[in-house]
């Protein structure tokens, strides 16, 4: 008899159907929950159920040829190696304790939009146990305290205004230009009585020479006179 055989065909052929439910095991394997329609996830739970059930076959007994037998048929409904090794390698410790209900769906809200179907979310009731990644610490710079990092901050702020003091001259006050100017027309008035003595000492040797030569005509005058 087929009594009660009618459950969960989701509409499509047989094929179909053992591919779609060993397709969402693998990605619930890897992933540990996924969001689907709500008939695909009461589909897919005992199915699940029944793969972990085999894992912990497979960990429990001490035969290895019983414990390939168990993967080997894993494998025939999976279809995906990755997915069977990490099944029976890491995430059976956490079902061991556990006698069955190792699954849990979350109905939505919100239905899918087109057709209004209703999602869900199926994930495994316990957490698989992380694995502590090592990482290379980076040398921690040793922290300065804070009166260290205001005098440091006044230094530099200092030093900044002091190059530019030397790059930049200070500009020109009113006061400081008349002082200058100042300055400067005494120097003028010192240079005119420089020039005045030198004109007159100029003119006081021109004027002795002339009389010189005036006197040495005077004498070739007498004398020629005198040979006369």
């Amino acid at each position: 008899m087929r009594h009660r055989k009618h459950n969960h065909q989701l509409g499509v052929k047989s094929a179909h159907r053992v591919s779609l439910v060993a397709n969402l095991s693998c990605s619930l394997i890897e992933h540990g929950r996924i969001k689907t329609t709500l008939a695909k996830a009461r589909a897919l739970r005992p199915a699940v159920e029944k793969l972990i059930t085999l894992a912990k076959k497979a960990h429990g007994s001490e035969d290895s040829a019983r414990k390939m037998h168990y993967r080997r048929l894993a494998i025939a409904r999976l279809r995906n190696k990755k997915a069977v090794t990490k099944l029976f390698d890491e995430l059976v410790s956490q079902f061991v304790a556990r006698k069955g209900g190792y699954t849990r769906i979350y109905k939505l809200a919100l239905p899918r939009l087109g057709d209004a179907a209703d999602m869900a979310l199926i994930e495994f009731v316990e957490e698989a146990p992380k694995k502590k990644s090592k990482k290379k610490k980076a040398p921690s710079k040793a922290k300065e305290p804070k009166q260290s990092i205001v005098e440091k901050d006044a230094s530099e702020t200092e030093a900044k205004k002091v190059d530019d003091a030397t790059e930049t001259p200070p500009a020109e006050t009113s006061e400081t230009a008349s002082n200058s100017k100042e300055a400067d027309k005494p120097k003028k008035k010192a240079k005119s009585p420089a020039k005045k003595t030198d004109t007159k000492a100029e003119k006081a040797s021109t004027s002795g020479e002339d009389s010189s030569e005036e006197i040495s005509k005077e004498d070739s005058a007498d004398d020629s006179s005198a040979q006369k």
